[in-house]
């Protein structure tokens, strides 16, 4: 779940949920509904999330639909 993918990366960059709402231009009920699942995120904003945190994300299309295949530091 790509959700569950920006909490960890927001978390590991020690970013609370206003931090990063406020560093990609959302409001922080916004960047929740992200990281639950409640609302869809486009791509840009994910890369954007990513490289603040620090890591490069590759994906996997299946059936016209998206999952993040892996999540790569990029300071490793």
């Amino acid at each position: 779940m790509i959700g569950l993918a920006i909490k960890y990366m927001r978390k590991k960059k020690g970013l609370s949920q206003t931090d990063m709402a406020n560093k990609i231009n959302v409001k922080q009920n916004t960047l929740s509904r992200y990281e639950t699942g409640f609302t869809d995120i486009n791509f840009e904003t994910i890369e954007k999330i990513a490289e603040i945190c620090g890591y490069k994300i590759l994906f996997v299309s299946d059936n016209d639909e998206f999952e993040i295949k892996e999540l790569i530091r990029k300071d490793i």
